[in-house]
């Protein structure tokens, strides 16, 4: 029997393949869960979260910490999670996701009578419904890049649903993880069409909306009767969407907020240093500055490597992140088992001032558009690259600052000359496939090439670690030569909280149980 990869490095398996700009990595980390003394009950908890939801229909919520994950765990629960040092597979509303087959085939069973609060079944029909809607590609869900990989679904009995893929995954749970799937609402609310889903959405999480005031605050009140009783602890939950990073710090460090997501390691350690605790979930990968190979100028290699070796990634850090972050030497990092000596390209003014020259010569002078978002951060990472490039000869680049579902629209029409993109990996599988092979979805940058689509499958299906990581050496180096991106920064998935918040827990990629919060009287 396969089961779902056990740990293979301290790292989280996750893709946020478009993801605000601001994200680094931390210099000191803290547990991915914090519990003191034993819970006590009642109490509102004040949440922050970085980006405002378009809706509370699951397709339309991500599960990554720059998104909506403490709202969808509150709402729907969760199936399964993992703990993120050690990557194991933990089971909540799910009792077992299993393949004998090599990854081919798995079989999901749940606990027996799960109900979702209009008192209708959380059942495996419940589970099918929800996943065959997210192929829809109307719904616009980032979780299409993972369900594609479904070939069929079937419903053994009430609590059993069979799956099986188009090709073999043995990874598959751990990307399904950091996606809505995770995610089950009820089909008859789902029924009533998207806009009576949104003002009153049921799952069978936690916590049940009792208001969702747009651009304002959403209101949660305890859920009774949730399956994992005397859980939750808390009362209430409100939860406002707060993109500036200085904003949300400040809301921690007065007491005006009890629980904030945060992506920017100089705010991280603003926060630290003022009493507030965070919990930091180690990623490898991390952001890079995206390059559309499907036009030009990138569509040319030459311009590619020229801004590879034109950057100056330190200085870039030392301007958005105070020097904080950590800038990627590798893909992975060394205490990843996938880890090789494969470095990412380095900074050599000589040799990207001849590449500029070059393509100037053949008629192709270097000249594109940074496309970026809202926000101080996202906007100083555009301008430092800007003011970087625009000092070699034979080099032009403008900043167009959009807002966040514009940029999101703009990357999945491919509309973009550079723009911030991530692989955030631990198990590589789902995001270095989902960002890179040539037939995803979420290959944002174009990226076509034959050694790399086969390394990337055969990574996907190997089952041993050896065999494993003989085939991501190679995407790594491909990666490497082909540069369709700077990698400039690791992420920090963190989480911070007050000094009276207790049993922070997260899973995948800085994902917080709320059923887990409980608040010191």
């Amino acid at each position: 029997m396969i089961r779902p990869h056990p740990a293979t490095s301290v790292l989280v398996t996750a893709i946020s393949v478009f993801v605000l700009a601001a994200c680094g990595s931390s210099p000191s980390e803290s547990p991915t869960s914090a519990t003191t003394g034993n819970p006590a009950t009642g109490g509102r908890l004040s949440a922050l979260q970085i980006g405002e939801p378009r809706t509370l229909d699951p397709a339309g919520l991500s599960n990554t910490w720059v998104h909506q994950p403490l709202l969808g765990n509150a709402l729907y629960g969760t199936l399964m999670i993992n703990d993120p040092d050690t990557n194991e597979i933990e089971y909540t509303m799910a009792t077992g996701f299993d393949s004998t087959d090599g990854g081919t085939t798995y079989e999901l069973t749940l606990r027996p009578g799960l109900m979702f609060t209009d008192d209708t079944p959380l059942d495996a029909a419940a589970v099918q419904f929800n996943w065959e809607r997210l192929r829809d590609p109307a719904l616009g869900s980032t979780a299409i890049r993972q369900v594609s990989q479904v070939a069929a679904t079937e419903v053994v009995d009430e609590t059993t649903l069979k799956v099986v893929l188009h090709e073999p995954n043995p990874s598959f749970p751990q990307g399904m993880l950091a996606t809505s799937m995770n995610w089950i609402a009820s089909p008859t609310a789902l029924g009533n069409g998207r806009a009576s889903f949104d003002d009153a959405p049921v799952g069978a999480g936690p916590f049940e909306l009792t208001r969702w005031m747009r651009q304002g605050a959403i209101e949660l009140e305890r859920n009774p009767d949730y399956w994992d009783a005397p859980k939750p602890y808390l009362d209430a939950i409100t939860i406002r969407s707060v993109a500036d990073t200085n904003q949300r710090v400040n809301a921690i460090t007065t007491g005006d907020a009890d629980l904030s997501t945060e992506t920017n390691p100089s705010s991280v350690i603003r926060a630290q240093n003022a009493g507030a605790q965070v919990s930091t979930v180690s990623a490898g990968g991390g952001q890079y500055l995206g390059m559309n190979l499907r036009r030009a100028p990138f569509d040319d290699e030459r311009a590619r490597r020229a801004v590879a070796l034109a950057v100056d990634r330190d200085m870039i850090n030392s301007i958005v992140f105070n020097g904080d972050g950590e800038v990627p030497q590798t893909l992975f990092p060394e205490d990843s088992p996938f880890y090789s000596d494969i470095a990412l390209p380095q900074q050599d003014q000589a040799a990207a001032q001849t590449l500029f020259d070059e393509l100037a010569a053949d008629g192709k002078p270097v000249e594109f558009t940074f496309t970026t978002y809202t926000g101080v951060d996202n906007q100083a990472t555009a301008e430092a690259l800007q003011a970087q490039l625009n000092a070699y000869d034979n080099v032009e680049v403008g900043v167009e600052v959009v807002d966040f579902p514009t940029g999101a629209a703009r990357a999945g029409a491919h509309d973009f000359d550079m723009m911030v993109s991530s692989a955030i990996t631990q198990d590589p599988d789902y995001a270095l496939w989902t960002a890179f092979h040539s037939e995803s979805t979420g290959n944002f940058m174009g990226v076509s090439d034959p050694r790399l689509d086969d390394a990337l499958d055969a990574g996907r299906t190997a089952e041993t670690i050896d065999e494993r990581k003989q085939a991501y050496d190679v995407v790594q180096t491909r990666i490497a030569e082909l540069d369709p991106g700077v990698w400039y920064v690791r992420s920090s998935p963190s989480v911070m909280v007050g000094e009276k918040v207790h049993g922070l827990r997260l899973y995948t990629l800085g994902s917080p149980l709320p059923e887990e919060l409980w608040i010191e009287n």
